[in-house]
């Protein structure tokens, strides 16, 4: 088993006693490793509960010493803009706006900004300009969830 899969093992069996979950795990690096955590829960996370979880988790990666050298934990959420890697990460966004850029043309564009509209195990739809397009998760290069901030009107002292 990769250190990656034994990381992921560990950290989501860690926060589901917290009530979390494991949102992705990603080692970086070669000399002085970074290990990045991103936690999902129920409503979000907190910054609270974030240090905690970074506090608690490296006592046990201190334990385990995955690495011969040195490595650094990084625990963060998602947040408003997240990147979208797995197929469950794509479920979780339908109905929001996403860009999605992929290796080979689909519909003419390796660009696509839309509404996520479906998402599988294979693939996802997305609707760009009033056309749904299907697009394999084999075809994507990278995905995120987009976020406007409102728009409207802002009401200020004088107005």
């Amino acid at each position: 088993m990769r250190i990656e899969e034994q990381l992921e093992v560990l950290v989501e069996q860690h926060l589901a006693g917290q009530g979390l979950e494991l949102d992705y795990l990603q080692v970086a690096g070669r000399g002085p490793r970074l290990i990045r955590v991103i936690v999902d829960g129920d409503g979000g996370v907190g910054v609270d509960q974030l240090a905690a979880v970074s506090r608690s988790l490296s006592r046990q990666l201190d334990r385990l010493d995955p690495f011969d050298g040195s490595y650094s934990l990084e625990v963060t959420s998602p947040g408003l803009e997240r990147t979208l890697h797995r197929p469950r990460h794509f479920r979780k966004s339908i109905g929001r706006d996403v860009t999605i850029k992929t290796n080979v043309e689909v519909a003419g564009s390796r660009h696509h900004r839309g509404v996520l509209e479906a998402a599988d195990s294979d693939g996802c739809a997305v609707r760009v300009d009033g056309e749904s397009r299907l697009i394999g998760y084999g075809q994507i290069r990278s995905a995120r969830t987009r976020f406007e901030w409102n728009k409207q009107a802002r009401v200020t002292k004088s107005g």
